[in-house]
């Protein structure tokens, strides 16, 4: 990838700075972070607004709806978002950063026309409903299954860990419809309507105390075939696109923000005295390369996202295993800036670091990543 600026993406960063400076503002309140229906509101606000200043879906190609922006042009729309401190996805981040790129590329032409507008104007929100009871990291022992009965699949099972389900209008769901296949095959991924009788909700409280996750509930919900995302079957492959966005291209906001975290924390290490010790500073400066490194690994990914039809590779696995961990130590390095302030669980630092715990298990566990990372990149054999 070039890492220098065109003369155009200079151009393009500017516009997008004096919109930022603009509309940045003039934005409400944020909501209480457990008022979902209010978080919700004023997420998918952002999103039209972004919507109708040309932004929503800048790399998605134009045929789905995007705007069809270089990787460049990308990149520079999340940094300059998130240095400007403007709101990132939000409740919809699955829809816009999973499934709705799951359906830009491979979903009908019909299916992009019916769920990729919503997705880009913030009318509706999707959440996740792929992990089981039994089926997290071994996410192909699921078992919620669905029985074809003519145009419709009645669905019966349960889904936990589901992204969102609160406030969201449709579920990327994963479903077993051939019982008798083995456990990679017999999948199919469907597009569910939240409001569809039998579909129950129950919100789950994270260590934080937030309730972004839920367990769901299916009793014969029915779905139309039609809300199937490629082959009857042929869920598996379809999934490892998902999770391919998931793990690549995902976290890139995230990262920004780290970096902007780690100046913050050596400015607060300066303020209370805490700069004086050397191996703190070290560890600073070992995280500050850390970082850097995991920016251009980004810009790595985007760009071969962009060079495989928009899809990324491998490289999102190698990313996702060193970002967790990245993360964690940068939030356990947090602790040690702010000493007894650590305790303080209303800290934004003190949440994160909470949050972060979870890094090397949501998306694929860093086990899993490194499966991946040893038999797709360095040819190793399975392992038994």
């Amino acid at each position: 990838m070039d890492l220098t600026y065109t003369e155009e993406e200079e151009e393009f960063r500017a516009r997008l700075r004096e919109w930022l400076g603009q509309v940045l503002p003039t934005l409400p309140p944020k909501p209480d972070p457990n008022d979902w229906p209010g978080r919700r509101a004023y997420d998918m606000g952002w999103q039209r607004r972004l919507y109708d200043a040309g932004y929503a879906g800048l790399h998605w190609p134009v045929d789905a709806g995007g705007q069809g922006a270089t990787p460049t042009q990308h990149l520079i729309f999340l940094e300059e978002t998130e240095k400007a401190g403007a709101p990132y996805v939000g409740a919809n981040f699955v829809g816009l950063l999973h499934a709705g790129p799951t359906i830009a590329a491979e979903g009908t032409p019909g299916q992009r026309a019916r769920w990729l507008p919503p997705i880009l104007r913030g009318d509706e929100v999707w959440c996740q409903g792929f992990s089981e009871p039994d089926a997290g990291s071994d996410l192909a022992a699921l078992r919620t299954k669905a029985a074809r009965d003519g145009d419709e699949y009645v669905i019966t099972g349960s889904k936990i860990w589901t992204s969102h389900a609160e406030v969201a209008d449709w579920c990327e769901l994963l479903v077993r419809t051939d019982p008798d296949a083995p456990k990679h095959r017999g999948i199919s991924w469907l597009a569910m309507p939240m409001d569809a009788p039998g579909v129950t909700i129950r919100p789950l409280r994270t260590l934080a105390g937030s309730t972004e996750f839920a367990e769901m509930f299916l009793d014969e919900v029915r779905v139309p075939v039609a809300n199937r995302v490629g082959a009857e079957n042929d869920g598996w492959r379809v999934t490892m696109v998902t999770l391919s966005f998931e793990r690549g291209t995902a976290f890139v906001g995230e990262v920004v923000a780290c970096r902007r975290t780690l100046t913050a924390l050596a400015d607060a290490a300066r303020k209370n005295g805490r700069w004086d010790d050397p191996v703190l500073r070290r560890k600073l400066g070992l995280l500050s390369a850390e970082f850097a490194a995991l920016w251009r690994l980004t810009q790595w990914n985007v760009s071969e996202s962009e060079a495989t039809g928009g899809v990324p590779g491998t490289g999102g696995s190698v990313f996702k295993l060193r970002y967790s961990h990245a993360r964690q130590e940068l939030y356990d390095t947090a602790a040690e800036v702010l000493g007894a302030g650590s305790l303080d669980v209303d800290h934004e630092w003190v949440l994160d670091r909470l949050s972060s715990l979870s890094y090397t298990i949501a998306a694929g566990t860093s086990q899993i990543q490194q499966n991946i990372i040893a038999e797709r990149i360095l040819g190793l054999p399975k392992g038994r």
